[in-house]
């Protein structure tokens, strides 16, 4: 069955930047993951509901307005998840209500920890690779608007991207 995910992706040139992060430290996820907030992470969606679930996210973006995000500053997941993230320090409650209404509609998926808006740049790395990743990026800053999200699929070559962008208050 296809895997989807929803998410907001980090634009460019800031996007860039994020990736060459990810690739910096060796993460073989690099290539396949653009940089992104996650609100939907990857579940599997059979081909009916895929319609239903696109119809449900045009409503959910025309229900939420564009909005500023800032990015700053790098966290981690560790000791519970080998993750090293950038921050989102603005833009925090609109991505909480994103998530919260797309994950009301007709696909289901249970989170297995509780929703934190982030773009990741090292997963599932040695800890000597998590750890420059999270000192190399602590001074990392970007502010930028968020008009749309996006539906990705998983394509055969295991790259994320973008099937469909829903335009956020419209």
């Amino acid at each position: 069955m296809p895997t989807h995910g929803v998410a907001i992706t980090v634009p460019e040139p800031h996007g860039t930047v994020l990736q060459h992060a990810r690739e910096r430290v060796g993460d073989p996820l690099a290539r396949f993951i653009p940089p992104h907030v996650t609100l939907l992470p990857p579940t599997e969606i059979d081909a009916p509901s895929l319609e239903e679930f696109g119809e449900h996210l045009e409503e959910v973006a025309a229900q939420h307005a564009p909005f500023r995000m800032t990015l700053s500053g790098t966290g981690t997941f560790r000791p519970l998840s080998p993750v090293v993230f950038v921050q989102v320090s603005s833009g925090i409650s609109q991505c909480e209500l994103l998530e919260t209404a797309v994950r009301r509609g007709p696909v289901e998926r249970q989170l297995e920890f509780n929703y934190h808006p982030h773009v990741t740049i090292a997963h599932n790395l040695p800890e000597g690779q998590l750890d420059e990743a999270f000192e190399s990026y602590d001074d990392f800053r970007a502010t930028f608007d968020v008009e749309s999200f996006e539906l990705f699929h998983q394509t055969d070559d295991g790259v994320w991207r973008p099937l469909t962008s829903y335009a956020l208050g419209g």
